[in-house]
């Protein structure tokens, strides 16, 4: 008997991913060597203390149970702590913080917990693609907010109409943002902040990239605004400030209602995070707070190095002040998917092409920068030659 999917799973992720990785396996096929700078994760691992604080909780026989749902008390109260450090933000460890399986747990599972079938979610294009994936799984319709290079990446909060915001249940941004790498200030956050509380639409922001940040810049939580939590929640995540992205643990912050929605959801879902990986995580806000162990660095060192490589090949590229990404316009007569398989199949250089993020996305590849420096110059070479092989 062959079984067919649902139609929901036509809707789901983007079917340029797939097409991605198809060509990937025909280029590796063929003997080329491919340097992938497609996936987002992180190539470093955790610092050594952590890692030692996992050895030693694997090694605790009463660890081995089922975890609460929510997450232990003790990595809520640190999330809690940790919040106040970066942000002084103030949040109720028990009402306030739940533990996630990674952010993209909860980003999917955040529109079942909240939503009607048949309400209307604002969501970002291009963005990640979780956002409208969600939406699908959970019978929501999406309306799409474009952002564009001429306004910041930016949404124009004005131009949304009427008819749209009353149906509207929840608007979600990602700032530093993946994949456009675009950042914003408190400025923004309260025009946010307020418009949404004007309009009664939650205010969803993924935070997962703070602390990738360049140039002396932080980024701020949107829960810093004054009143915030009546109207907004925060997606924060272990995988990129902390190299745990293999771990699968995050957290929601806020609003407490929408958290506790959520939690219900979860409770009927999983049985939470592996508790040794709860303790491990503690110890990684614990370090930060102690001795600001921050990755950004690292990325900052990797940006330059690339941004500079790509200028001198007639690639030029605005830096980004945040993410792990560079979010890279490309030259006019092609599209993204035509440019991002030829220099696949040419160069054997992985890039995503811009629209699988959204229509908006087109004429963009996003580049990864998770090789060190001296894989990521043979990338800027292997684009020279691309550039000087084809009239562009």
């Amino acid at each position: 008997m062959k079984i067919s999917g649902s139609n929901r799973l036509n809707n789901l992720g983007s079917a340029i991913f797939t097409e991605l990785a198809e060509w990937k396996e025909q280029v590796i096929k063929s003997g080329i060597d491919v340097i992938d700078l497609g996936i987002g994760s992180p190539d470093l691992p955790p610092s050594a203390k952590v890692i030692r604080k996992l050895h030693e909780a694997i090694d605790n026989p009463n660890d081995y149970g089922y975890p609460m749902s929510e997450g232990s008390l003790e990595f809520r109260e640190a999330v809690a702590k940790w919040y106040h450090y970066r942000f002084n933000v103030v949040l109720d460890a028990k009402s306030e913080i739940l533990t996630l399986m990674g952010s993209q747990d909860g980003l999917a599972h955040l529109a079942m917990a909240i939503c009607n079938p048949g309400d209307i979610v604002l969501v970002p294009d291009p963005g990640y693609p979780i956002y409208s994936a969600s939406l699908e799984l959970a019978g929501v319709k999406p309306y799409l907010v474009p952002l564009r290079e001429e306004n910041d990446f930016l949404p124009q909060l004005e131009k949304i109409p009427d008819s749209i915001l009353k149906q509207a249940k929840f608007m979600i941004l990602n700032y530093p943002s993946n994949p456009l790498a675009a950042v914003t200030d408190l400025v923004f956050f309260e025009k946010w902040v307020n418009w949404s509380k004007k309009h009664e639409i939650l205010a969803v922001h993924d935070l997962a990239y703070s602390e990738m940040a360049f140039d002396g810049f932080k980024p701020p939580s949107v829960l810093e605004v004054k009143g915030a939590k009546e109207i907004a929640v925060e997606f924060h995540s272990m995988s990129k400030a902390f190299n745990m992205a293999g771990c699968r643990i995050g957290y929601l912050v806020g609003h407490a209602d929408v958290v506790s929605a959520l939690k219900m959801i979860k409770s009927n879902i999983d049985y939470g995070v592996f508790i040794p990986i709860q303790k491990a995580a503690i110890t990684a806000l614990e370090e930060d707070m102690n001795h600001n162990q921050s990755v950004s660095l690292v990325y900052e060192k990797r940006r330059n190095r690339m941004i500079e490589g790509l200028s001198d090949i007639g690639w030029h590229i605005k830096k980004p002040r945040a993410s792990m990404f560079i979010w890279a316009k490309i030259p006019h007569g092609w599209t993204s998917r035509q440019f991002s398989r030829e220099m696949l199949f040419s160069q054997g250089l992985v890039v995503i092409p811009g629209d699988a993020f959204g229509n908006q996305g087109e004429g963009y590849v996003r580049l990864a920068l998770v090789h060190d420096e001296k894989v990521l110059i043979e990338a800027v070479e292997r684009m020279g030659r691309f550039f000087e092989n084809h009239v562009l």
